[in-house]
């Protein structure tokens, strides 16, 4: 029997009574979903909605209660609105509208016009799985997708990843040409590296189509049509097959915690309503995102939002979700300006329990799907349970993005000198995380990337990238920005809760924020791609950054790193060392901006080491000071080693 998260955690134990109570009430909303029997069977909306073929004969359903009549508009009837397409009820305000085969082609353009009491207009369908926009109107428009021959899957699904390492990526800035890329350009030019770096997932951000491509796809819009932008179904399929041919599993970056506010190409006012599918009134509105606020409590929203998992699982055979936005999803004040410092906050009335029974949900009908799915929750408020397994009184994700790294680093960096920095506060940071929940790692995602922010590597060199980046420029700024950024990432990929993330570029010191075309860029693409020739080009310490992402990344998946205990072996402030070991090899940092140590001594488990690698290595564009085949044994249960300034070294137990 698996204990419940209040026995292993002592400062749960006076909410036990909250925690068994969210859990009955998640049991009560799954019975009132699905009965007795597997919610996977109960949840098929997605195929029960959109336009699709049966019987010799097209079928398209439109769940909208305030509905008074609803046309189906197009090309193939000159947009007008007849009998010939006109919706019938078909009772709980469900519309059903049944026309031959023939009525309907491959590539028609189509939307729904719906009347409500006092009013009217063209909408497109909620469950819409194909939505396209006219390059001069800028119109959205929905769109007949059937092929002839339908795509015909080659890859082996990639089975568990225990201890993902994360790629996070965006196809459309994927390109080092100013434009919007396509899947098939990802597909031939960046899936291959990312297989060569060695990361096991991808997670694509912007699938779901949004209406504004600056949104970063965060503002979606119709949430089971992939944004046609970047390409067609299949050619997105193909993408998936070649990761999974690859040992890549992809998960998607999905968005169930709002709404863009959009009524033409949106959920807005879909049948005049203005709480169709979200919370009435203020409740209803993001006052920070300016979005929409699903009505997690409504069992329509419930089946709306599992059969759009259910749907990216079944038609493009993704392997899991990052769920994006828990923290806003599950308090009613989306957790703007709160300092979480309190369990009580996690159990009180400002906790939306209609929210948590969604996730919790959610999470039971991905793994009932596929056993082998992963599932990472996007919460900044560390909400105890949520990646813990429902049995226990948890919410059931997998892991849980550990946020608060990647802003220490940023905090670090941007406020201390490297004299400052406190081996033991960064090894707190790194470590300090829920025993009973795994945690995916990170020292930079794209948020950090973003126009307004800056990545580690632009906050360690700033302006000096643009002309001291050759290797044979001598540049001390540049010397400290090189080192630190490969032990930076180092040090929290070995000490990671279970898995990593690195957000696509970073790993070689991408010289650009990101910035979509607005209008305030003069619609620029100048800022939304990726410069992989300054990574290729031996010339520059970009090669020389990707060379130890890649080795870092290819050991601690060979040497099955991450499966390891973790224990500290030495923390010096006044010398600025941080040593621990995890599985077989020790990693010793010397953060120190300018004392090297000879002779330097410390307790370690007794055995014989060689050097696996180390971030000084002249092929990561380091100095080499070490040497590459150094073998060392423990003598009176010590370890002596020659620690460079600013320098990381792995040792594997031989």
């Amino acid at each position: 029997m698996i204990p419940k998260i209040y026995d292993t955690d002592p400062w749960l134990e006076p909410f036990k009574g909250a925690i068994d109570a969210r859990h009955e009430r998640i049991l009560a909303d799954r019975r009132k979903l699905a009965g007795e029997g597997p919610l996977s069977d109960a949840v098929n909306n997605h195929i029960y909605y959109p336009l699709h073929r049966e019987a010799g004969e097209w079928v398209i359903r439109e769940w909208a209660p305030n509905a008074t009549r609803i046309y189906l508009v197009g090309d193939f009837n000159n947009w007008k609105r007849t009998d010939a397409y006109a919706f019938k009820p078909v009772g709980a305000g469900n519309w059903e509208l049944r026309v031959p085969e023939l009525f309907l082609r491959h590539g028609d353009l189509y939307k729904l016009w719906i009347e409500w009491p006092g009013g009217g207009g063209e909408r497109l369908p909620a469950y819409v799985t194909r939505v396209v926009q006219d390059p001069e109107t800028k119109i959205f428009s929905a769109q007949v997708w059937a092929p002839a021959v339908p795509y015909e899957w080659t890859g082996r699904k990639p089975g568990r990843r225990p201890h993902p390492l994360i790629y996070e990526c965006h196809i459309g800035m994927s390109s080092e040409q100013e434009r919007v890329a396509t899947f098939e350009d990802f597909r031939r030019d960046v899936l291959p590296r990312v297989s060569k770096l060695g990361y096991n997932v991808l997670q694509i951000m912007a699938l779901q189509e949004h209406p504004y491509y600056g949104s970063f796809g965060y503002q979606v819009s119709n949430f089971f049509a992939l944004s046609s932008r970047f390409g067609t179904p299949e050619e997105f399929k193909a993408l998936v097959d070649d990761a999974h041919r690859r040992g890549i599993a992809v998960i998607m970056d999905i968005v169930h915690s709002h709404a863009v506010e959009n009524e033409a190409e949106g959920l807005g006012r879909l049948d005049g309503r203005d709480d169709l599918y979200f919370y009435q009134g203020p409740q209803g509105h993001h006052p920070a995102w300016g979005s929409r606020c699903f009505d997690y409590g409504k069992d329509e929203v419930k089946y709306f939002l599992l059969a759009n998992c259910k749907y990216w699982m079944e038609e493009y055979h993704l392997d899991g979700f990052r769920f994006d936005g828990v923290t806003s999803m599950i308090y009613w004040d989306h957790g703007l300006g709160k300092a979480f410092g309190d369990y009580s906050l996690y159990f009180d009335q400002g906790v939306d329990e209609n929210a948590v029974s969604y996730l919790a949900l959610a999470n039971q009908l991905i793994h009932e799907l596929n056993p082998e799915a992963l599932t990472i929750a996007e919460d900044v408020s560390g909400m105890a349970g949520l990646a813990a397994p429902f049995e226990a009184g948890g919410v059931g994700f997998d892991f849980r993005m550990a946020m608060g790294i990647a802003d220490n680093w940023i905090k670090w960096i941007k406020e201390l000198s490297d004299d400052q920095w406190s081996m033991g506060g960064i090894w707190w940071e790194l470590t300090n995380k829920r025993a009973d929940e795994h945690t995916i790692s990170y020292a930079e995602c794209h948020d950090q990337a973003l126009v307004g922010d800056k990545t580690i590597i632009f906050r360690l060199i700033d302006k000096e990238m643009y002309w001291s980046m050759d290797k044979k420029t001598q540049n001390l700024l540049v010397d400290r920005g090189v080192a630190l950024h490969k032990m930076i990432r180092l040090v929290t990929l070995a000490t990671c809760g279970g898995g990593y993330l690195n957000f696509m570029g970073n790993e070689f010191g991408h010289p650009e924020w990101i910035d979509f075309p607005r209008e305030g860029n003069g619609w620029s693409y100048a800022h939304a791609r990726r410069l992989w020739s300054i990574a290729d080009n031996p010339d520059l310490r970009f090669a020389g950054l990707q060379a130890f992402d890649s080795e870092m990344v290819h050991y601690v998946k060979r040497e099955r790193i991450l499966s390891g205990e973790l224990r500290q072996l030495y923390v010096d402030e006044e010398r600025k060392v941080l040593i621990f070991s995890r599985g077989n090899s020790i990693f010793a940092f010397n953060f120190n901006p300018t004392a090297s140590f000879e002779d330097f001594r410390f307790r370690a488990p007794e055995g014989e080491y060689a050097m696996a690698f180390n971030s000084d290595e002249s092929r990561f564009g380091g100095f080499s000071r070490l040497g590459e085949a150094e073998r060392h044994a423990t003598a009176d249960g010590c370890l002596s080693l020659y620690l460079p300034s600013r320098v990381a070294l792995v040792l594997k137990k031989i």
